[in-house]
């Protein structure tokens, strides 16, 4: 990575997703995952091993299209994320993996 890549970590973000890697942060002093990535003192990128649990879902019809959820999912590694879950997980307390669509997008299937 250069330089530029440690001032936008969205765009770090991204760039982790396209290579099927869940990033996320850990903050040295505090000893504690970061979630969505910032900058900031301390701080340094780690890889999820993309395990977690539906902490809750929420499903969305809009009138002039399919209907869709969206999820808050627990990590493994200590960090909460917002994304989506396939219908076959749309369960509270449901084990979960990440996965990554063909916009490098992530999402959550069955464990």
């Amino acid at each position: 990575m250069t330089p530029a890549d440690e001032l936008a970590p969205a765009a770090r973000f991204a760039a982790h997703c396209r290579a099927s890697e869940l990033a996320y942060q850990w903050d040295t002093a505090a000893e504690v995952a970061v979630f969505y990535p910032r900058l900031g003192p301390g701080l340094e990128w780690r890889i999820s091993a993309g395990a977690g649990t539906v902490y809750s879902v929420t499903w969305l019809h809009p009138p002039d299209g399919d209907a869709y959820n969206v999820a808050l999912i627990d990590l493994d590694e200590g960090f909460r994320m917002m994304s989506r879950v396939d219908a076959e997980s749309a369960e509270i307390g449901r084990r979960v993996q990440v996965a990554f669509d063909a916009d490098a997008v992530p999402y959550f299937v069955p464990a």
